[in-house]
């Protein structure tokens, strides 16, 4: 006989875990079929986590190494030792999906090992590593299997010389030359990680900018201050293709408008172009799901497929492809299916680069809201002229407000600076509410804090900012 359960979610990833529990939470019984050995999702094991475990230690080996002096803590003989440095990063995640595994057990979810193939819109067949297999029944399937990184014609990834984001985060080494193809979230990120602990970086980005879709002022600001980090960019710049060398790779090069080809060597080469979504081997093509062109399963408002009683939720399907995306989602689909109401405020998802500073964005860019022909007023104020971001030593960077010029309704902000992620957060509030620039300036914000550059830039919204 079959295990048969109300909702059989495929992907134990942030969307898929989080669903699977606020399912469990609703009365549902529920499973949830996970390939990896470890619950979490590549955002856990090999993706947000261990990435943001790396940032942080390797940011406190150069603030021991270069930054503490100015502080009046004079250190000597400062040493990287990197394989506790994995140790820890490894330990952190390690940690976090023993508990998810605990909350599965809490919540009455049962883990399923294996891979998932949908049979139909009531069974799931599974695979286990041994090769044995096991069928499930269930009234309904929510597919949460997230991403995979997106290859780079001609140039062949080994996760030894030439790594995606996974490889870079288990180097034995730090590189001397790193090249990172693409200068998207991934890239600058795991650039930032190796630069810090001593590596040359050297960034090769198709497009004449870094980080795609944001605002472009922002971009162009922290370009320069990742420059000053040492950081050297080749924008407009195709890879053509990647040979393994005595002791490297050399990449073939050329200028996207046209021109002379060059080759450049490297020790390692990160791959980071973006991620495409992970439906292989899933049996959507004999089952009719319907996908787009670049391969994004189709939902309506519900998260519900074309074929009933199949959903899916996060990387899968068109929109950001983000950790907390994919959990609002996964909450709002399975409270739907149990009919209560739910819904995904689209504009109001934040998106922030981990680098230091920190780039944090929420809702529409400049050159967005002037493609939709939008009215706007612009508040910015620069953290050089925040006491607390003095006090910290922490000034490049600055905030960005804008507002609808006839109501004043925030469309969207865009912060470069210190904890610009935690920061934004009080605007992306202020935006689910519908609130305006004003609302935000005339909160009382705490003195002295690096949110007040948020309430000052919203005061500049309207020409009157205190501290300029």
């Amino acid at each position: 006989m079959a295990d048969e359960f109300d909702l059989v979610v495929i992907g134990a990833g942030p969307g898929g875990y989080v669903a699977a529990i606020r399912a469990a939470q609703l009365g549902m019984s529920v499973a949830c079929v996970e390939k990896r050995a470890a619950l979490g999702g590549t955002c856990l094991n090999v993706g947000c986590i261990p990435s943001k475990a790396l940032l942080q230690s390797s940011e406190k080996y150069h603030e021991a190494k270069a930054g503490l002096g100015a502080h009046g803590v004079r250190l000597a003989g400062v040493e990287l030792d990197l394989p506790a440095m994995m140790a820890r990063k490894a330990k952190v995640v390690d940690d976090l999906t023993k508990g998810i595994a605990f909350l599965f057990k809490k919540n009455k979810v049962a883990w399923v090992p294996g891979r998932a193939r949908i049979a139909s819109p009531s069974e799931v067949e599974i695979t286990d590593a041994a090769g044995a297999k096991r069928a499930l029944k269930t009234k309904r399937i929510l597919i949460a299997t997230g991403s995979d990184s997106t290859p780079l014609p001609g140039v062949a990834i080994d996760e030894a010389r030439i790594v995606s984001s996974t490889g870079a985060l288990a180097l034995e080494a730090v590189p001397g030359h790193l090249v990172v193809v693409g200068a998207g979230y991934i890239g600058l990120e795991m650039g930032s990680v190796w630069a810090r602990l001593g590596a040359k970086v050297t960034v090769v980005e198709f497009l004449d900018r870094i980080v795609p879709g944001m605002d472009g002022e922002i971009a162009k600001h922290f370009q320069r201050v990742l420059q000053k980090q040492g950081f050297a960019f080749k924008l407009g710049t195709k890879v053509l293709g990647a040979k393994a060398a005595a002791k490297g790779v050399v990449l073939d090069l050329e200028q996207v408008a046209g021109g002379a080809r060059e080759a450049i060597e490297a020790d390692v080469v990160l791959v980071a172009i973006g991620r495409r979504p992970h439906t292989e081997g899933l049996g959507l093509e004999a089952l009719g799901v319907a996908l787009d062109g670049r391969g994004f399963i189709q939902t309506g408002e519900d998260f519900q497929t074309n074929v009933p009683g199949i959903y899916a939720i996060g990387d899968v399907r068109p929109g950001p492809m983000l950790a907390h995306k994919a959990e609002d989602e996964g909450v709002v689909a399975v409270e739907r299916m149990a009919g209560v109401r739910g819904h995904v405020n689209y504009d109001a998802i934040p998106g922030v680069v981990y680098t230091a500073p920190e780039v944090a964005s929420v809702g529409k860019t400049e050159e967005q809201l002037k493609g939709e022909k939008i009215e706007y007023r612009v508040g910015k104020f620069a953290f050089l002229a925040n006491s607390r971001a003095r006090a910290n030593g922490e000034t490049d960077g600055f905030v960005k407000i804008l507002a609808d010029a006839k109501t004043d309704r925030v469309l969207g902000v865009h912060i470069l600076g210190a904890d610009a992620g935690t920061v934004i957060h009080e605007c992306v509030v202020a935006m689910e509410f519908g609130g305006s620039a004003e609302d935000i300036a005339r909160t009382c914000h705490a003195h002295p804090t690096l949110n007040e550059a948020v309430k000052e830039a919203a005061l500049a919204v309207a020409g009157r900012p205190i501290h300029v």
